[in-house]
């Protein structure tokens, strides 16, 4: 509860730890190592000493499990085998799986394991079986107890009922969670009712008539055990980096675009997801319209495509592109859309025209793919921030480049995301390598900028930031690089989004 460090095991898994787990009383930790023998040692964790330690299996071990009735004797699984563990002092002594001469049955590659009484293991496997053994033997198959593979399971000795998470799509009599009784003969499949088709789950708990489920789309959700009903209490992204953030011009909602093809939109006060779309692509960036009816969202294939925000309903899409749009903008009097592509380009639409969204111009002489786009306030003028670490301006919608400093020091721009420019020097870190600072956004007052950067900081500096390395605060959440960064439409949220760990942060400006 006091988030203070109990205990630091240094320990011998030069290449990573792949697998850790308690022993039943809590005394003994069991960890796995991701080394040519993947490792298996036994602590006693709260005095940091190494109890016992042998080379696991030379193929990946996925589970490791203590009985729930011993601290001695635990079960590993993986990529084709199975191996029943006692300690014995401070040795480790093993048993293979015996599956004998049962008809129709060959060792699987296993990817978890509960326990029952009588000292019976079950193990699911990657076909969907899930195997019964007494002792280290092979006693009983259920065959197909999902139909894709059995990703979880979970059990306790209080009643011995079993519940079974894998890749299943939901019918009448199926479902991605099952709950078995205490020798897998029956079964009740429950129906998760999400909104959207849940059809792989990847762990699984349980406790007080309730089951605790975890998706492969980064969801958890709480299923009631007598009336199913299904409570999600997280939503996320799914695999991939999160790169599109937009935030709504005059609500507390914002929306984000990922690798995993989705667009969400979000309630920032509850912390809720009100709404999801399957895109069909990785998306790569997104932009609301002034009045907040519509949001463009640029896709990695080169498409782009224009949303109705209460339906997420398709207005509009385009494709002139083959490779990543990087950032697009719709401009303060919701006439021109602009999209910044990674083909050092960007490209206009004048959206009086229609959903046809034909190009009516675009910037030449752009020397890298495109960073950042910001409209000026009158839409006469985009600033681009490049690849080249250039920022340059250009006329709108006939994209010619404007260099005259003087003109340029006279525009006001409707929104500042720039990384580049004298206006933001400061924000830059002494030794940075140009690619260290990702994102950035000025606070609608236009006092304060926001920055995310390669080594998961949050910065706030106040603006302009004319000075080298500017006074700041920093923040501390993202274990990733900081792909993108918003402040809200009054300024008093931060939204950032992190890279490889596909998270959305929400700060409070205080």
């Amino acid at each position: 509860m006091t988030k203070h460090t109990l205990s630091m095991l240094r320990c011998f898994h030069s290449k990573g730890v792949n697998y850790i787990n308690f022993s039943a009383t809590g005394k003994l930790l069991v960890s796995v190592g991701v080394d040519p023998e993947h490792t298996i040692t036994v602590w006693r964790w709260q005095e940091g000493a190494k109890v016992a330690s042998r080379g696991g299996h030379l193929e990946r071990i996925f589970v490791v499990e203590f009985r729930p009735d011993s601290d001695t004797q635990f079960v590993s699984v993986g990529v084709k085998h199975m191996k029943f563990w006692t300690l014995a002092g401070s040795a480790l002594l093993y048993k293979k799986g015996v599956i004998g001469s049962m008809e129709a049955a060959k060792m699987q590659t296993m990817l978890s394991v509960a326990f029952g009484a009588n000292n019976l293991t079950f193990t699911g496997a990657i076909n969907g079986d899930v195997y019964v053994w007494k002792d280290h033997f092979l006693i009983r198959l259920v065959a197909k107890a999902h139909t894709g593979p059995v990703f979880t399971m979970y059990t306790t000795l209080r009643d011995g009922l079993i519940v079974t998470g894998g890749k299943e799509r939901p019918t009448k009599e199926g479902g991605a969670v099952k709950l078995w009784d205490q020798e897998m003969r029956r079964c009740r499949a429950f129906q998760l009712e999400t909104g959207q088709l849940v059809e792989c789950v990847r762990s699984v708990c349980r406790g007080k008539g309730k089951i605790l489920v975890g998706t492969k789309d980064g969801e958890i959700i709480e299923v009631g055990e007598k009336n199913a009903a299904s409570n999600i209490l997280i939503d996320g992204h799914m695999e991939g980096e999160i790169w599109g953030l937009a935030t709504h011009p005059s609500k507390d909602i914002f929306i984000s675009a990922s690798n995993d093809g989705t667009a969400r939109i979000w309630d920032l006060a509850d912390k809720k997801l009100l709404n999801k779309v399957n895109l069909g692509h990785a998306a790569r960036c997104a932009a609301y319209s002034p009045d907040g009816e519509m949001v463009a969202i640029g896709m990695k294939n080169g498409e782009f495509v224009i949303l109705l925000v209460n339906s997420l309903k398709v207005w509009g899409k385009k494709r002139d592109r083959k490779s990543a749009i990087q950032d697009i903008r719709i401009s303060p009097d919701s006439r021109f859309l602009a999209v910044g592509s990674s083909e050092h380009t960007v490209d206009f639409y004048d959206l009086m025209q229609g959903t046809s969204l034909n190009r009516i111009g675009y910037c030449k002489d752009i020397p890298s793919f495109v960073i950042q786009m910001d409209f000026s306030a009158d839409g006469r003028y985009i600033q681009v921030s490049t690849g080249a670490y250039k920022r340059q301006v250009h006329e709108v919608p006939l994209g010619k480049q404007v260099t005259e400093a003087m003109v340029i020091e006279k525009i006001t721009w409707a929104s500042w995301t720039s990384i580049l420019g004298d206006e933001v020097i400061g924000i830059w870190p002494r030794n940075a390598d140009k690619a260290d600072v990702n994102c950035a956004c000025v606070t609608h007052a236009g006092l304060n900028i926001v920055t995310g950067d390669d080594f998961g900081l949050v910065k706030l500096f106040d603006f302009p930031c004319t000075e080298k390395f500017a006074k700041h605060k920093r923040y501390f959440g993202h274990s990733a690089h900081v792909t993108n960064i918003r402040f809200s439409h009054d300024d008093k949220y931060v939204v950032s989004t992190g890279g490889d760990d596909c998270s959305i942060f929400v700060w409070r400006c205080l």
